[in-house]
């Protein structure tokens, strides 16, 4: 008796080629509806469900492959002298390969379509046969992935059979699938109240935040997680992707040529220029007491230039990433291979952000606005000059990815003194001061959120601070901007915060 393979996919992709070489490698060809009609125009013969099952396609296809005669045939356990008595007594025989992909309900959500529309596309034929056959991976093979179909193929042609191992690997992707599936159908259904957080891909990491905790980096399901490790030879930690993705998104949000060390999560310098190797040696000397063990971000392709500077000043770095790497720096990188290397393959940044906590997850949007000149208001009597809004609004770029309470001082596009991650506002700006020196003079200020007191615009001028760009809205912001005014400090107002926490 031939063994039999039974394909119903919504996603044809490679189905036709697939199905044929099955055929050759002698297995009978079960099939449902457009499927069949396919494999059949393109000179495969099919067998019907309805001819295995005896029984119609019935309430408008919602029910089809869901009867003994297909589900006995994918659960039975082979070799077990009672099921296969069963079998036999009952006239069901075996099926050996089930091939299904489900109906595109995460797509047509996507679309906007709602109602009864979005109702029948919700898969449960599907989805049973695949968990049935991922039950039964000890003598059946499950396919729900067009990308496996090759994989499959080969080891039937060249083995007779797929191996156990493989087997299982299909099985378990079957079930993340089906996981993923109904978590989208329930965040669908219940209108968001509901989170289809689903996970895949388990990287092990060197460790968690300290060496005594493990760590593990998991990508969401489906999903390109946009980033590669291209050199390694110390293993990834925790806080080496922690810091890289902090790296990558403030870098990211520059047009020009920029370029960012991040240390615990916090840049400590961030430069732009026309030039990406003057701007990283801009973010350098920024800052560089704290750039020691830290990530360097940049938002060009990698030059031998960037990676010559790194090796002649021996600056200690973690994590280099970048969108690319150009092929002189590459081999130049390997003189330094405990250098971590990360190349971003797709620039993306996630539309949502999650934290674990208090046991469960928090989720935002992620801050995504990006100001213009014309999003300020200027509030004081000094107004800055265009060479100061520029400056303004790159300082604003930086203060979004500080942690608060985060204050910048920039001036001709280099950080010259960063204070974050402090319980009260004045506190930051003194530590930006400290980290400026004399490099204050001159500068702009940012701030996240609004003054609570003048006490920063005080310490501001006394540094040389001569235009601050914040959110307003304090009930002191008249305090404020009449200090700005008496100490000649232009002011303008974003109307937008900037925490980040």
């Amino acid at each position: 008796m031939p063994k039999r393979a039974l394909i119903s996919v919504s996603d044809k992709t490679g189905i036709t080629e697939f199905a044929a070489r099955l055929a050759s490698a002698g297995y009978e060809i079960i099939s449902t509806g457009g499927t069949a009609e396919q494999l059949r125009a393109e000179g495969t013969e099919v067998t019907e469900v309805s001819e295995v099952t005896k029984f119609p396609e019935c309430f408008g296809g919602r029910v089809k492959t869901m009867h003994p005669k297909v589900m006995g045939g994918v659960l039975y356990r082979r070799g077990d002298s009672e099921h296969e008595a069963q079998a036999k007594e009952l006239g069901i025989e075996s099926i050996d390969i089930v091939v299904v992909n489900l109906y595109p309900f995460e797509q047509t959500v996507a679309k906007g379509i709602t109602g009864d529309d979005l109702i029948e596309q919700i898969d449960i034929g599907g989805p049973t046969l695949l968990r049935s056959a991922a039950k039964n991976f000890k003598h059946v093979t499950v396919v729900c992935d067009t990308a496996d179909y090759e994989k499959v193929i080969t080891e039937i042609e060249n083995n007779g059979d797929t191996t156990l191992e493989t087997r299982k690997t299909l099985a378990t992707k079957v079930f993340l699938r089906t996981a993923a599936y109904d978590a989208n159908i329930t965040e669908a259904l219940s209108e968001g109240e509901n989170s289809a957080l689903i996970l895949e891909k388990g990287l092990a990491l060197r460790y968690g935040e300290n060496p005594h905790q493990s760590g593990m980096f998991f990508q969401n399901y489906g999903t390109d997680p946009g980033w590669k490790v291209v050199q390694e030879e110390k293993q990834m930690s925790y806080l080496n992707i922690l810091d890289a993705d902090g790296a990558w998104n403030l870098v990211s949000e520059f047009l020009k040529p920029t370029a960012a060390c991040i240390k615990h999560a916090n840049p400590s310098g961030v430069g732009t220029d026309s030039d990406i190797a003057t701007a990283f040696q801009k973010s350098y000397d920024a800052d560089r007491l704290s750039a020691f063990g830290v990530i360097v971000a940049l938002n060009r392709p990698c030059t031998k230039e960037v990676v010559e500077k790194i090796i002649e000043q021996k600056i200690f770095a973690e994590v280099l990433i970048a969108p690319s790497f150009e092929p002189d720096a590459v081999e130049l990188l390997k003189k330094r291979p405990k250098l971590r290397v990360i190349e971003v393959t797709n620039p993306q940044r996630l539309a949502k952000t999650h934290r674990t906590m208090m046991g469960g997850i928090l989720v935002q949007d992620t801050d995504t606005k990006v100001l213009t000149k014309d999003d300020l208001t200027c509030v004081t009597e000094a107004a800055p000059t265009d060479e100061q809004i520029a400056d303004l609004l790159f300082a604003w770029l930086v203060v979004k990815h500080a942690k608060s309470n985060a204050i910048v001082f920039a001036k001709d596009g280099i950080t010259t003194g960063i204070g974050c991650g402090q319980t009260s506002r004045v506190d930051s700006t003194i530590i930006a001061a400290r980290r400026a020196g004399d490099r204050a003079q001159g500068s702009v200020m940012a701030s996240d959120a609004f003054f609570p007191f003048a006490d920063s615009i005080e310490t501001a001028a006394e540094h040389g601070i001569k235009a601050i760009i914040q959110p307003g809205g304090s009930i002191r912001d008249e305090e404020v901007i009449a200090k700005a005014n008496e100490l000649g400090i232009a002011m303008v107002t974003t109307g937008f915060r900037a925490f980040k926490h």
